[in-house]
């Protein structure tokens, strides 16, 4: 066991392909002596890692039983105070719905030095993998990041109170972990205000071989997941922005998709 003190690098491993890491990234992994990492990361993203060093899974998804955060919190603590070079690597960015400002508070806290490495948020690169575009201004002026579920998990009263604004903003929505509540939040941005056929997607492992989606509308968007049989992870995405989608074929309302992505 080293006596110095280790350093932390949170480290973006983007939506899925591993050729969408960065640079930096690929640095971090191939000095990194223990990588904790995440269950959504990609595990090809290892082939950067320096032989030998130690995988810790730390695993985090949605509806399934997790690493408890504190637990995480610890284990970077004691790796990082037994003077070892420490990645912890997470899918998309760390600062995007990552808890990686919790990560590295804790670290701080325990003055432990911390790097970061920003990788590609799923938000961004999941609707580009079919085509949308979330910030072009012919549909929208903006875009909005949001979670589909409260820090508690419910999403209620989260979305009781936030759906009404959001319908009100004219902007597209881009909803992490929302497909379980999907349902609740289509019908809270109904009654809200925006239109039930506002057109609406859903996009699921994004940038990986199992990549599917579906194109339907905010009225109809629950019901195409449910038949697509989608799951997390994955990306929702609300706006005119959706008909900027690449092969739309209109199937009552809803557009399975089998799209893959080109890289097996």
């Amino acid at each position: 066991m080293k006596d110095d003190t280790g350093r932390v690098t949170l480290v973006g491993a983007g939506p899925g392909d591993p050729e969408l890491l960065t640079l930096k990234a690929v640095r971090a992994l191939a000095q990194a002596e223990v990588i904790l990492i995440d269950d959504l990361v990609d595990r090809r993203v290892l082939d950067h890692a320096t032989p030998g060093a130690r995988v810790i899974e730390v695993g985090k998804r949605g509806g399934c039983k997790s690493t408890p955060q504190e637990f995480i919190h610890r284990l970077l603590l004691r790796e990082a105070r037994a003077g070892r070079r420490v990645v912890r690597l997470k899918g998309g960015d760390p600062f995007v719905f990552g808890r990686g400002g919790e990560e590295r508070d804790a670290l701080r806290a325990a003055g432990i030095a911390v790097d970061i490495v920003p990788g590609i948020t799923s938000g961004i690169a999941a609707p580009q993998a079919i085509g949308i575009p979330v910030s072009d201004r012919r549909h929208a002026q903006g875009v909005i990041f949001v979670t589909g579920h409260a820090q508690d998990g419910t999403g209620e009263p989260y979305w009781e109170t936030l759906g009404d604004a959001l319908a009100r903003t004219g902007l597209t929505l881009v909803v992490y972990m929302g497909v379980a509540h999907c349902a609740r939040i289509a019908a809270r941005l109904v009654s809200g205000g925006l239109a039930a056929g506002t057109p609406a997607a859903a996009i699921q492992h994004a940038h990986t071989p199992q990549q599917r989606s579906v194109v339907a509308t905010l009225g109809t968007l629950a019901a195409a997941i449910a038949t697509a049989g989608l799951g997390s992870p994955a990306i929702l995405v609300i706006g005119s922005v959706v008909s900027a989608a690449d092969a739309l074929r209109a199937v009552d309302g809803a557009v399975p998709s089998d799209r893959r992505a080109r890289r097996a």
